[in-house]
């Protein structure tokens, strides 16, 4: 008979499986969400930062690199622009329907660091040391740092031609798939 308060009876088979991750993540995440609310009320704390938007950027150039977009500029150094700051930014000077989308959302691949990390960290079970202290502010801003901009999201409208052929598949593949099995 299982207890009331065992992890399978109130959460899904995958979460118990990795729960030693989740409770890993778990003070960086708040990390993150604290970094987020003292950035918003001091420049200062832009500072703890840097390694999200490093990681941002850098997501951008590598696959403006492999999508042949042609990254010509790297910052990371933040500038007030309007009400607001831009942390970092990079160049791309040949953007085309096929690359906008794949350089622009790009970010998206950051937040898997977080995981890796984790996963290395609990692979022999779930034990803190002084280590996992610099590694959560190494981490934390991973999270913020892992979805694009506006701007990015702009850009990605490029790839409209991904949309249609997406869209055909999705539509698609259910009526297709059968016939496929059967042959």
């Amino acid at each position: 008979m299982s207890s009331l308060f065992e992890c399978s009876t109130l959460a899904p088979a995958w979460l118990c499986h990795h729960r030693d991750i989740l409770l890993y993540l778990a003070p960086s995440l708040v990390l993150a969400l604290l970094i987020r609310a003292l950035s918003a009320r001091h420049p200062f704390f832009f500072l703890f930062t840097v390694a999200g938007t490093i990681c941002h950027e850098l997501a951008h150039f590598v696959a403006g690199l492999v999508t042949y977009a042609r990254p010509a500029a790297f910052t990371v150094i933040p500038r007030r622009v309007g009400q607001g700051w831009e942390l970092g930014s990079v160049r791309l000077t040949r953007v085309r329907w096929y690359n906008a989308a794949p350089s622009a959302l790009a970010p998206f691949v950051v937040v898997l660091l977080p995981f890796v990390v984790a996963w290395w960290r609990t692979r022999t079970g779930l034990n803190f040391q002084w280590i996992d202290l610099a590694l959560a502010f190494a981490v934390a801003p991973q999270f913020l740092a892992c979805w694009p901009s506006t701007v990015d999201w702009k850009i990605s409208l490029r790839s409209w031609p991904y949309l249609l052929i997406a869209g055909l598949l999705w539509w698609a593949v259910p009526y297709w798939w059968p016939l496929l099995n059967s042959i």
